[in-house]
């Protein structure tokens, strides 16, 4: 009996795992075999929401790592990479409990509330979508949203399969006007030149232990790193960055050099 009752446990756990992370596990992914025109799929539309059930718990653990889901979605704008997730969980549930359709204007995040309604831009062509988070993911290491595949195709970045983007979630009331939605986005001079790309190290009170950090890079030539500084509160602080680096493949070959040196959770900085 308590053989089986661990059992049960374990297949409960395991279950509750998979729901949450959402598009971090399945089969194999891609695009359909036939190309899909989507350029006409509308953007989400935000709207009152009820949250998830069981999408958020206060904090949720993915292999090894621990996510904190945020109470709120106010005031949540980041810049990072994007990547996509298409036919490989096309018809599964997500995290939220909805059945993803890869045809819609939907994503994953880690930590948002589910569902939470965002306007993604891609930082490299001015493209624009306004897609409802109702899943979890993606748990690679060096990504900040998973976009569907219509969002991803109306991006442009389906076959490059990353971009660079920014993410303003959105605080669901009345539908934003047109003039609202043009306020929201980067000037086009934005996008004159390509966006650049840093990983951050740590951020340091002591500028000297920001400096051993820097010297320890320099010594693994893991690229070229820098010092900048900061006002926070009245105090400085001294941020230690790798970078420029030329694409999302060096970001995620710096990182894993990183990992080897014990040197964990670096943070992609798309100023």
């Amino acid at each position: 009996m308590f053989a089986t009752r661990a059992l049960l446990l374990q297949l409960i756990s395991i279950v509750v795992l998979t729901a949450l992370a959402g598009c971090s596990f399945g089969p194999r992914d891609g695009a359909p075999r036939h190309p899909v025109d989507v350029s006409n799929v509308p953007d989400a539309v935000p709207r009152p929401v009820t949250p998830s059930r069981y999408g958020n718990p206060a904090s949720y653990v993915v292999a090894g790592k621990r996510y904190v889901v945020l109470d709120s979605a106010d005031g949540y704008d980041k810049r990072g990479i994007a990547s996509w997730y298409g036919t490989g969980f096309d018809g599964r549930r997500t995290s939220s409990g909805e059945v993803y359709d890869m045809y819609k204007m939907t994503a994953a995040n880690k930590v948002l509330p589910l569902p939470t309604y965002a306007r993604v831009t891609n930082l490299e062509n001015g493209k624009s979508v306004v897609v409802k988070i109702n899943d979890r993911g993606p748990f690679h290491e060096n990504r900040i949203i998973d976009l569907s595949y219509a969002a991803a195709a109306r991006l442009g970045m389906l076959k490059k399969g990353t971009a660079l983007v920014d993410v303003k979630a959105i605080t669901v009331g009345a539908p934003p006007s047109p003039d609202e939605i043009a306020a929201s986005q980067p000037p086009r001079s934005e996008f004159a030149q390509p966006p650049k790309l840093y990983l951050q190290v740590g951020a340091y009170a002591d500028n000297a232990n920001a400096e051993r950090m820097k010297a320890r890079l320099e010594l693994e030539a893991v690229g070229p790193v820098a010092i900048t500084t900061i006002i926070r509160e009245g105090m400085s602080l001294y941020r230690v960055r790798i970078g420029p680096l030329a694409n999302v493949d060096a970001v995620d070959a710096t990182t894993a050099r990183l990992d080897k040196l014990g040197i964990h959770d670096a943070q992609v900085v798309i100023p």
